[in-house]
C-alpha cells in the first residue's frame, strides 16, 4: 500500500559538458607504428608473390613461341606478362643472364623496356614512404584531439585543469529560465551586477564575495542557476566537477587547482563553477589515512590556499554546488572563502506553479489543465521532478493520441511517478483482491473520519511499482512546515486504517501493512526521541536530526541509558497501539460503509475523489469524546 509517498528521484539537471580524458599517447603511437610496419610487410609480401619465377631457358622458349606480351628489363632481372598453355595470362620474373638479349628480342618482335635506377634505393623507399605517411596521419589526428581537449592533450597535460570555458552565448540559459527559487536567484543577480559594474558596487567600500556555495537537495536547480549566471554575466565561465581534480597520480589534483586559478586570472573578470564540491572539499581527518586520502587533502589544501590568494577586486567569483554540506571541511566554509551559502530548497506551491509555467511552454496544454491543481498534487517535488512530470504527461497524451495534454494526463503522470508503473499483468486471486480492497478502503474511510487530515484524492487496487498491490493518494490542501502532536497522531491513525480494516472484516492480519507499520513506528519514535511529545520522558531530545539533504547518512548516536531506552520503546509501543485502537473504533462504527465501498472498489478497481465524497457522506466522524474512549 502506498500512502502519500512522494519520492524525490535522484535526478540531476545536466552538468556543463566535460572534456574527455587525454589518451595515452605513447602507448597508442607504439601500437600504431607496429600496425603500419605490418601493413607494409604484408603489402610487399603479396606484391612479390604475384609473379611466378621461371628459369631463363623457359623464358627463351616463351620468346621464341611468341607467348610474351610485354617486358620490363632491369640490370639484374626480367619481369613481364606471358600467355600460358590454357590461354590465361600470368606475370613472371627471371634472372637476366645473357648480355645480347636485346638482339634476340628484336629478332622475334617482342616489346620490351629497360628499368633504370638503383634497386636498393627503390626497396628502401617502398618501406620508408608508407611508414612516413602513416606517421604523418597519426600526428595530424593527435594534434586535432589535443586541440579539442583544450589543455594541450597528451601525457604532459595530466596536471592541467579540465575546466570547460563558456561565454554567455554558449549556455543559452538565463534567469528567465529559472523559477521557484526567487531568493537564490536574487542573490546571484547581485553578483552578476557586481561583475558588470564593479565601480558602482564598490563605491562605499564593499567587496564582492569570494565564494558562493549553493546547497540544497538533488534536482532543485543548483547547476541550472550556475548556468544562468554564465548566461547573464557576460564574462568567462569556467565549469568543472569536483571529481575531476583527483587522479591516480600524486599531486595532480593540486596542480589542476593551481592551473584552474591561473586560467581564471588570465580571463578575469570571470566565474569559476565547481559542481559536486563535496568530492573535492570533504572534511579532513585528524587521524592518518590511506595515501588516497592524503592526495585529496593536498588538493583541498591547495584550494584553500588559492581562495586566500586571489583578490576579488579583479573580478573572480567562485561558485560551488553540493547536496552534502555536512561533509565539507569547516575551513572551506569560513568567512573569506565561501562568504555566502545560498539554500536552493524544494519549491513551495507558488514556486511549483512558476516552474510548471516554464516547462509547459514546450507542450500543447489543454484547457482543463490547471497549474494550481497540478501544483497541489505535487508537494515535495523538486524542479527536476516537475520537469519529468510535464514530460510524462506529454507522453501519456501522445499514447492516447490526443491533440492536447489534459488534466487526466497529469494525473496519470503523478501516479506513475509517485506509485510506479501500472502492472495490469500481475493478476491477484479473488481472495487477495478482497483483502487489498478492504485495506485501501480502510485508509480512505479513516482519513474521511479523522478531522484535519489530507483529502483522499484516489484509491486503487491495481498493482503498481515493485511491491505495491494497491495505493491510496491523499492531496494536501496547503504546504505544511510544522505539525502538532494531534496532527501526527491523526496521520498515524490513517496509516493504521488498512491494518485495522483487515482485523474488523477478516479477523486476521496480512503482510500488506508492512510499509504502514514502518511509517507509523518512525513517526512515533520521532515524537518520543526528537520532538519530546511524550510527557513521561520530559522535555528532552534523545536523538538529533541528521543534517543531510540525502537522508540519514549514519545512525544517530545513542546518549542515554538502557533504562531510558526501555522507556522509549514502551512509549513508542503505547503511541502506536493507541493509533491502532482509534482506527479500529472508527471502522467498527462505519462497517456498513466500508463493506459497500470495498465492493465498489472491487468492481471498478479505481475510485476518484468525487466518488469517495459521495460514498463517505454519512461517515460517523470522530469526536474528542470518542477519541478519548478509544485511548
Amino acid at each position: 500500500m502506498l500512502l502519500s509517498r512522494y519520492r524525490n528521484p535522484d535526478f540531476k539537471i545536466g552538468n556543463a559538458p566535460m572534456d574527455p580524458k587525454p589518451p595515452n599517447t605513447r602507448k597508442n603511437l607504439f601500437a600504431f607504428l607496429i600496425i603500419a610496419t605490418g601493413i607494409v610487410l604484408v603489402s610487399n609480401y603479396f606484391q612479390s608473390n604475384q609473379r611466378r619465377s621461371i628459369p631463363y631457358s623457359e623464358f627463351q622458349t616463351l620468346v621464341e613461341t611468341g607467348k610474351i606480351k610485354q617486358l620490363v628489363l632491369s640490370p639484374s632481372d626480367i619481369q613481364g606478362e606471358a600467355q600460358g598453355s590454357d590461354g590465361a595470362e600470368y606475370q613472371f620474373t627471371t634472372n637476366r643472364v645473357e648480355p645480347d638479349i636485346a638482339a634476340t628480342l628484336s629478332k622475334h618482335k617482342v616489346q620490351y623496356a629497360a628499368r633504370s635506377g638503383n634497386a636498393f634505393l627503390g626497396t628502401i623507399l617502398s618501406w620508408i614512404v608508407p611508414t612516413l605517411l602513416f606517421f604523418g596521419v597519426w600526428m595530424f589526428l593527435l594534434k586535432r584531439a589535443a586541440g579539442q581537449m583544450g589543455a594541450g592533450g597528451g601525457f604532459m597535460s595530466v596536471g592541467k585543469s579540465k575546466a570547460k570555458i563558456y561565454v554567455e552565448n554558449d549556455t543559452k540559459v538565463s534567469f528567465k529560465d529559472v523559477a521557484g527559487v526567487d531568493e537564490a536567484k536574487q542573490e546571484l543577480e547581485e553578483i552578476v551586477a557586481f561583475l558588470k559594474d564593479r565601480e558602482t558596487y564598490g563605491r562605499l567600500g564593499a567587496r564582492m564575495p569570494k565564494g558562493v556555495l549553493l546547497v540544497g537537495p538533488p534536482g532543485t536547480g543548483k547547476t541550472l542557476l550556475a548556468r544562468a549566471v554564465a548566461g547573464e554575466a557576460g564574462v568567462a565561465f569556467l565549469s568543472i566537477s569536483g571529481a575531476e581534480f583527483v587522479e591516480m597520480f600524486v599531486g595532480v589534483g593540486a596542480a589542476r587547482v593551481r592551473d584552474l586559478f591561473d586560467q581564471a586570472r588570465k580571463k578575469a573578470p570571470c566565474i569559476i563553477f565547481i559542481d559536486e564540491l563535496d568530492a573535492l572539499g570533504r572534511a579532513r581527518s585528524s587521524q592518518g589515512g590511506m595515501p588516497g586520502h592524503d592526495e585529496k587533502e593536498q588538493t583541498l589544501n591547495q584550494l584553500l590556499s588559492e581562495l586566500d590568494g586571489f583578490d576579488p577586486a579583479v573580478g573572480i567569483v567562485l561558485l560551488g554546488a553540493t547536496n552534502r554540506p555536512e561533509v565539507l571541511d569547516p575551513a572551506l566554509l569560513r568567512a573569506g572563502r565561501f562568504d555566502r551559502q545560498i539554500l536552493v530548497d524544494r519549491p513551495d506551491k507558488k514556486g511549483r506553479v512558476a516552474i510548471l509555467a516554464v516547462h509547459i511552454i514546450k507542450v500543447t496544454l489543454g484547457k482543463d489543465a490547471n497549474l494550481e491543481e497540478i501544483a497541489a498534487l505535487t508537494p515535495g517535488f523538486t524542479g527536476a521532478d516537475l520537469a519529468n512530470l510535464v514530460n510524462e504527461a506529454a507522453l501519456a497524451a501522445t499514447r492516447r493520441k490526443a491533440a492536447e495534454v489534459g488534466m487526466q494526463d497529469f494525473n496519470i503522470a503523478v501516479e506513475r511517478i509517485v506509485a510506479g508503473l501500472e502492472r495490469k499483468n500481475r493478476l491477484l486471486n479473488p481472495n487477495e483482491r478482497r483483502i487489498v480492497a478492504y485495506h485501501e478502503m480502510g485508509h480512505a474511510l479513516v482519513a474521511s473520519a479523522v478531522p484535519g487530515t489530507d483529502v483522499v484524492h484516489k484509491i486503487s487496487i491495481i498493482p503498481r511499482g515493485i511491491g505495491a498491490l494497491g495505493y491510496t493518494i491523499q492531496r494536501p490542501l496547503e504546504d505544511r512546515y510544522l505539525m502538532s502532536r494531534a496532527e501526527l497522531e491523526n496521520k498515524m491513525v490513517v496509516l493504521m486504517g488498512g491494518r485495522a480494516a483487515e482485523k474488523v472484516i477478516f479477523d486476521h492480519w496480512s503482510t500488506g501493512a508492512s510499509d504502514d507499520l514502518v511509517k507509523t513506528t518512525d513517526i512515533a519514535h520521532s515524537m518520543v526521541t526528537r520532538y519530546a511529545m511524550y510527557e513521561a520522558l520530559g522535555h528532552m531530545a534523545y536523538e538529533t536530526d541528521p543534517p543531510s539533504f540525502l537522508g540519514p547518512t549514519a545512525p544517530s548516536r545513542r546518549e542515554y541509558s538502557e533504562e531510558t531506552a526501555r522507556e522509549i520503546d514502551c512509549a513508542v509501543r503505547e503511541i502506536v497501539n493507541r493509533a491502532f485502537e482509534r482506527a479500529l473504533g472508527i471502522l467498527k462504527r462505519n462497517r456498513a460503509i466500508i463493506e459497500r465501498g470495498a465492493n465498489l472498489l472491487i468492481e471498478h478497481e479505481t475510485l476518484e475523489a468525487n466518488q469517495l465524497r459521495d460514498l463517505f457522506q454519512n461517515v460517523e466522524k470522530e469526536t474528542p469524546a470518542k477519541q478519548a474512549a478509544a485511548a
